[in-house]
């Protein structure tokens, strides 16, 4: 196996490995327009990165953190709702990202490949950024499970049996980011979120209970990643496309063989 390709399968991996059991929590607590506002918000991070002269992926951290920290502040003032919030956040910070890229007229960048994702490209740095974030990420959501499960469940519950609400909520959301920042690489700005969103959905129908589904949703995305290199490689396609395209399939090729398989397993117990 070619070296660029090993490091891209692992690169997608290590995102998978995160993307899915935090994606489970996105799915239950309806947090997907949110990770697309942090990865909108991504784009301004990137210009910043570059305006500043620091690596793009911290200048994407340190954004989408603000930004989380902002959303909250912002909730706790209840004026507006939560979609009008994020749909207010999510176009303000893309138009900032890209008026900031458009005054770098010395700066030439592959803006696709920030949209879209260049894991091809992924070098060794990139590497160790990925799986630390991965491994660092992995261990507060360890930490965080049970009560990031109550709230989930039922808010209210939870609050008053001491769970700290605001800040397990704002310690998902810095989650999300740290995701964002890493994914950015393997799919692009632009489908990060499927990432998250769609190996999830598709373990729900597999899974009996949260931590199933958190296993289950890391396979699948395992499982993407691979589909989507493969084919990119057969079919000389673009790489993050094709991996956000391979786990569609898995999605709506999941609840067919459950059914096959259910009713295979009923013919099975009729009597003779």
């Amino acid at each position: 196996m070619d070296d660029f390709l090993l490091r891209a399968l692992l690169a997608g991996i290590g995102v998978a490995l995160v993307a899915g059991p935090l994606g489970a929590f996105v799915v239950w607590r309806k947090m997907a327009y949110f990770g697309d506002t942090l990865a909108h918000a991504a784009l301004l991070g990137v210009a910043l990165g570059f305006l500043l002269e620091f690596n793009a992926n911290l200048g994407v951290v340190t954004v989408c953190v603000l930004l989380a920290l902002l959303l909250v502040a912002l909730q706790h003032k209840q004026r507006l709702a939560n979609d009008t919030l994020l749909g207010i956040l999510s176009h303000s910070t893309l138009s900032l990202g890209l008026i900031a890229l458009a005054f770098m007229e010395t700066l030439r960048i592959d803006l696709m490949s920030y949209l879209f994702g260049d894991i091809l490209a992924v070098n060794n740095n990139d590497l160790y950024w990925i799986f630390g974030c991965a491994v660092l990420a992995l261990t507060v959501l360890v930490l965080i499970w049970r009560p990031l499960l109550a709230i989930t469940v039922h808010e209210e519950l939870a609050r008053v049996e001491g769970v700290p609400v605001t800040w397990v909520r704002l310690a998902l959301m810095l989650l999300i980011a740290i995701v964002i920042a890493v994914a950015m690489k393997v799919v692009g700005i632009l489908l990060i979120t499927s990432l998250l969103i769609i190996p999830a959905a598709t373990a729900r129908s597999f899974s009996r209970n949260p931590e199933q589904m958190a296993i289950f949703a890391a396979l699948i995305g395992c499982v993407a990643v691979s589909s989507g290199l493969f084919a990119s490689l057969e079919w000389d396609l673009p790489a993050g496309p094709a991996i956000v395209a391979a786990a569609a399939v898995l999605f709506f090729a999941g609840p067919a063989w459950l059914h096959m398989n259910n009713k295979a397993t009923k013919s099975e117990k009729k009597p003779s």
